[in-house]
């Protein structure tokens, strides 16, 4: 009988599989490789690794929407005020390239349900990334929900393909509070972010003002309500580890690294001083 492979060699192979998709020797010349979340490829394969799928099925469905997830995040990369006009354009393209693999693989597969469903996820990651950008937004409650849809869209609708919504709310914490993490850390280490500049104008008069000039006390204002929302996904996350089924020891292992990895401002303030 032959041994399938665990959730660690399914795990790894499906990245390297990735990364040689992602390959393209003049692209990566002039830009950087793109990052694969392998948060987000083990939470697709421990869903999967559940379901009544062959591995080659397994491994193309992962495949197919980790590309389309590099696709979205290559994208979101794109600054005129840090890149030069041909890296800029290279970039686009390489993110077009990577969505034109994930359309190929999948319609290959000829998985209608599951093309309508990763379209729609991606329709309402841009809708809400739009919205941050063009500051459409009333009220941080709002704002945080556009985070939440723009990191959790793409696997919610995947997990809703194969009718295992019980994932969802758990896979929406997750990836909000990561984003909430790398949003917190920027802030603190370079004076800005996309998320803090945001969250600047609905507590500040000026709306014109840099989130890096604001006051002490604004300024810790804003990591005060971050923490908040941290706080509340953690919660949520630390509850959801100990009741969803099937939560293998690999995602647990790393969903706990990630919950330890915050550290409230109010305590870092103590403990410096």
């Amino acid at each position: 009988m032959i041994k399938l492979p665990d959730i660690r060699q399914k795990f790894t192979d499906i990245k390297e599989q990735v990364e040689q998709k992602v390959y393209h020797s003049y692209l990566l010349k002039h830009i950087d490789m793109p990052v694969i979340d392998e948060d987000k490829l083990l939470i697709l394969v421990s869903i999967m690794d559940r379901l009544e799928l062959s591995y080659n099925e397994l491994k193309n469905y992962a495949t197919t929407t980790m590309l389309i997830q590099i696709a979205l995040d290559t994208h979101e990369h794109i600054s005129n005020a840090t890149v030069d006009e041909i890296n800029r354009q290279l970039t686009v393209l390489a993110g077009d390239y990577y969505s034109g693999l994930y359309y190929k693989l999948l319609a290959e597969s000829e998985d209608i349900n599951m093309i309508r469903e990763l379209s729609r996820g991606v329709k309402e990651v841009n809708e809400h990334k739009v919205s941050i950008y063009q500051k459409e937004l009333n009220g941080i409650e709002n704002l945080m929900t556009s985070i939440k849809k723009i990191e959790s869209s793409l696997l919610v609708k995947f997990s809703g393909r194969f009718k295992v919504d019980l994932w969802n709310d758990f896979i929406v914490n997750l990836f909000f509070f990561k984003r909430l993490l790398f949003e917190k850390k920027l802030f603190l280490e370079t004076g800005s972010s996309i998320m803090f500049e945001s969250m600047k104008d609905f507590i500040s008069p000026i709306k014109n003002l840099s989130v890096n000039k604001l006051s002490d006390n604004q300024q810790r204002d804003l990591l005060v309500i971050c923490d908040r929302y941290l706080d509340s996904s953690k919660q949520f996350l630390i509850k959801g580890i100990s009741q969803l089924p099937y939560l293998n020891d690999m995602l647990e292992a790393r969903i706990t690294s990630i919950i330890n990895e915050h550290q409230p401002f109010a305590k870092s303030l103590v403990e410096e001083g």
